[in-house]
């Protein structure tokens, strides 16, 4: 016999956003929304028809949105489909596009990982304040935290790992001023994840994920849930929190 989900947890027919729904963490983070009923928006650069097929066959409510997260218009598109209960930033890339310059694959990858999460974040959270309330969760990194682990990444990677740094101060500098008018903003910093990302990655860094703490990288929906929750009213006295989803790779 099915169990009702507890009311902090459940998210019938509360509109949530969530960027980078078509694959990886994004993908899995949707599913977990999903599951816990929420009316999903899912935006990606990437083609979403599968995603949204996956998920409306188990009766999930889903509506797409394709655009490229450094176009301001599209940004804009989707902080104006508010009201939002819940916004899931976990679009995001590591390096730049073949044939860039040291210089433009720098700035594309802080648009894509911090431009384009203030624009959007800071639009949404001032929907939310204005209704009362409302969550947001930002996907940042453990490289944000520590640097990165690896020794053999290019001074590319830099920009990636400084990125992510910037999403963690974004959280906490969005906390401070929306959390009074009852929204909670925190970010998730995953370690290694199986998903399409890490396995173009480790075909440029040498890298061993049973060397980690844990043994092994996590799976997408190891870090699907922990996003999903901060999307709930289970996160209603939580903000400006930095939650560490690594396996321990990372202790701080």
């Amino acid at each position: 016999m099915s169990r009702p989900l507890p009311a902090a947890l459940d998210l019938s027919g509360r509109p949530v956003l969530v960027t980078g729904a078509a694959s990886g963490i994004g993908r899995a983070t949707a599913a977990c929304l999903a599951e816990l009923g929420a009316d999903l928006t899912l935006a990606d650069l990437a083609d979403l028809a599968p995603v949204r097929e996956a998920l409306a066959a188990t009766g999930a409510r889903v509506r797409v949105e394709q655009g490229d997260l450094r176009d301001a218009a599209f940004c804009a598109r989707l902080v104006e489909a508010a009201p939002w209960f819940a916004f899931a930033n976990v679009a995001g890339v590591f390096q730049g596009l073949p044939g860039q310059s040291p210089e433009e694959a720098f700035d594309f990858v802080m648009h894509v990982n911090v431009r384009a999460p203030v624009q959007l974040a800071a639009g949404i959270v001032a929907g939310m304040a204005a209704r009362g309330e409302g969550y947001v969760a930002l996907v940042g990194s453990a490289a944000g935290r520590n640097g990165g682990a690896s020794q053999e990444a290019s001074l590319a990677y830099a920009a990636y790992a400084a990125s992510k740094g910037g999403v963690h101060t974004l959280a906490r500098w969005l906390s401070r001023r929306a959390v009074g008018r009852g929204v909670m903003v925190n970010a998730v910093a995953p370690g290694v994840v199986r998903t399409p990302l890490f396995e173009a990655v480790s075909r440029s860094i040498r890298f061993d994920p049973a060397a980690l703490p844990a043994g092994r990288a996590a799976e997408p929906e190891e870090l699907g849930w922990p996003i999903a929750l901060l999307c709930t009213r289970a996160a209603s006295y939580t903000s400006g929190a930095v939650l560490d989803v690594n396996g321990g790779s990372f202790v701080g």
